[in-house]
């Protein structure tokens, strides 16, 4: 049996839906006779008669109203997912999706500007460890970081980030900090990445860095998110191995200090992932370039300055 045509299928659910056949060719702004055509050739695709004709009348013949309901449902869905389509492109609502310990300390502080350059813009931002499905997902952007990025259709690297010691101006207070090393002495925060990543430095290796033994265990707290770490770190619980970008604030506000400006560089970097259907949301693209370039302005900010890396 030969596909039914979609001309053939308008016309018959649009009499169906509409109940005679000139209401059916007003709806599709066709003639009379054009909609009669084309289910007649419907009905000889399918060997049936679909409708029935009682004088000047017409009606489903048994045939033709178990065809409808189906056929109907068809034509329901493609209006529904043109809805969704058209609801889409509408929406001025840009969802994004980031690391938590990215949406907390990069991406909540950043987006501020952001809504300074387009104030008519809403930005919904979504802290998830898990990669969601773009698109499927309603996710318009995903800040990811290393490997994890590979999943993604659309991606473009963002920047890579440095690790540096910072505490809390209390922890510290009173005590005379000589070398790096002295770092070492004091209470130390850890952050356990997840085992899909690259391993991170981590206190054994800036130990060895700043020449002190790397090899020795470096007890301490550990926490699954690096906010956390920063957060207790500001509470004057410890020093942290912290990612410049995310305690850009701290510093600026005196609630963490840095006494040895000596950076160590993650292995992987972090990936702008999005929906191509985001880019043609009203401020999709714009918002695109936007976290391109302040990534651009982290890569050149989390880097340390040349010579001040160095251990003495």
């Amino acid at each position: 049996m030969p596909n039914p045509s979609l001309r053939g299928l308008q016309a018959f659910e649009a009499i169906g839906r509409c109940g005679t056949v000139s209401a059916a060719a007003a709806d599709l702004g066709v003639s009379p006779g054009a909609v009669s055509q084309l289910v007649r050739n419907l009905e000889q695709c399918l060997g049936l008669t679909l409708l029935e004709r009682r004088g000047r009348r017409v009606e489903l013949s048994s045939w033709g109203r178990l065809y409808y309901r189906e056929v109907a449902k068809g034509f329901q869905q493609l209006s529904h997912a043109a809805n969704v389509l058209t609801r889409a492109r509408n929406e001025t609502s840009i969802v994004l999706s980031a690391l938590t310990s990215v949406a907390n300390k990069w991406v909540n502080r950043k987006i501020f500007d952001w809504q300074t350059l387009c104030p008519q813009s809403s930005v919904r931002i979504l802290g998830q460890e898990q990669e969601p499905r773009i698109g499927a997902d309603q996710v318009d952007f995903r800040i990811t970081y290393g490997r994890r990025s590979y999943v993604h259709e659309h991606v473009a690297t963002l920047f890579t980030d440095w690790m540096v010691p910072a505490c809390s101006p209390m922890l510290i207070a009173g005590r005379s900090l000589e070398t790096p090393r002295d770092i070492l002495t004091f209470p130390l925060l850890h952050v356990e990445w997840e085992a899909d990543y690259k391993a991170s430095p981590q206190w054994n290796d800036w130990a060895a860095l700043v020449h002190a033994d790397g090899g020795q265990k470096f007890s301490g707290l550990s926490f699954t998110l690096s906010s956390s770490a920063i957060d207790a770190a500001v509470n004057g619980r410890g020093f942290v191995l912290a990612q410049v970008s995310m305690i850009t604030d701290e510093i600026a506000s005196g609630s963490l200090v840095v006494p040895f400006d000596i950076r160590m560089k993650l292995p992987e970097s972090y990936y702008l992932a999005w929906d191509r259907a985001a880019l043609e949301k009203p401020f999709g693209q714009k918002f695109h370039k936007w976290l391109l370039g302040v990534a651009r302005q982290q890569e050149q900010m989390s880097a340390p300055c040349p010579g001040s890396n160095r251990v003495k």
